[in-house]
């Protein structure tokens, strides 16, 4: 009963997202509300979906609550991809794509996928995985120090707006663009609840259990890596996301993997949602970065929560 007041409670926070903002004039509230404000409403959704998932699932495959897209490595490829765009100048990549978002994307998906790479082994255990993604992360950061200073002022400033997260005025093509990866991210990572479910108590029970560790292991951080991959690359590193909704899922709902997995993606959808048409009204005139209004809200709000749960 409490999951399905909780997934009409999202539902409705969705609805009533694009609503909230300065108000509309009658000339302009046809373009703004149904081609500005409702795609970029489902971007936020498919965007907080697919985070607040991936961080469910790294928490359960890592055993560790802080466990997040960057334990792998994701963010600080997708960072040094889009500098080297914004550093090289151009504005379209090949297939009309701007040039941030598919450096960010390769960037994003070439570190990860040495990631998996590593977490394929056959003697490799999680604490491996999570020094190779901090060595490749490592990596990744000082390459993209060593190229800021080979920027101008216009280009730090271009790539400090990325770093910060934002939804952009995509449209409906943006939409339709980033919707086949969140999708088979999110039924991919949804069909591993099961064996997720028998990583509770560890990697050795997982396999006593006939649960296949290396290649559940793989795919769970392989999947995870294309979703956070397309994200990032449209939206930038928007912070907190996969790290606050799955320990407000798992104080509310509980601690199985059958309602933490899907109910992430629910209340995921809605936090980025209302963060994004919060962040339209906090400055008159001006628009907040969503990434900014994430971190506001989650780095306080996930104090008290490890606060209460030690308590």
């Amino acid at each position: 009963m409490k999951a399905w007041v909780l997934v009409g409670v999202c539902v409705a926070a969705c609805a009533v997202a694009p609503f909230i903002g300065p108000g509309l004039s009658p000339d302009s509230v046809d373009f703004v509300f149904w081609q500005l404000r409702v795609p970029r409403t489902l971007m936020a959704m498919l965007v907080g979906g697919t985070l607040s998932l991936v961080g469910a699932v790294y928490q359960s495959l890592f055993a560790n609550p802080l466990a997040a897209p960057s334990t792998v490595g994701t963010t600080a490829g997708a960072t040094l991809g889009a500098l080297v765009a914004i550093i090289l100048g151009a504005r379209l990549a090949p297939g009309g794509l701007p040039i941030i978002t598919a450096a960010a994307f390769m960037g994003a998906l070439g570190v990860s996928l040495v990631v998996a790479a590593i977490a394929a082994g056959r003697r490799v255990r999680m604490n491996d995985v999570v020094l190779a993604g901090i060595a490749c992360s490592m990596a990744a950061g000082a390459i993209s120090t060593g190229l800021q200073f080979t920027a101008d002022s216009a280009e730090l400033m271009a790539a400090m707006r990325w770093s910060l997260g934002h939804l952009p005025q995509v449209g409906y093509s943006g939409v339709r663009l980033l919707t086949p990866f969140a999708a088979v991210t999110i039924v991919g990572l949804l069909a591993l609840t099961r064996a997720l479910e028998v990583f509770i108590a560890g990697e050795e029970h997982a396999e006593s259990q006939g649960v296949p560790v290396r290649r559940v292991r793989t795919v769970a951080i392989g999947l995870g890596a294309l979703g956070v991959a397309a994200c990032v690359a449209w939206c930038g590193p928007i912070a907190f996301v996969e790290l606050i909704v799955p320990h407000l899922v798992r104080r509310t709902l509980g601690v199985s993997r059958r309602v933490l997995l899907p109910g992430s993606v629910v209340v995921g959808a809605a936090f980025l949602a209302l963060c994004d048409a919060s962040a339209r009204l906090i400055l008159p005139g001006r628009e907040l970065p969503v990434g900014v209004v994430t971190a506001a809200l989650g780095a306080p709000l996930l104090v008290s929560l490890l606060a209460r749960a030690r308590s």
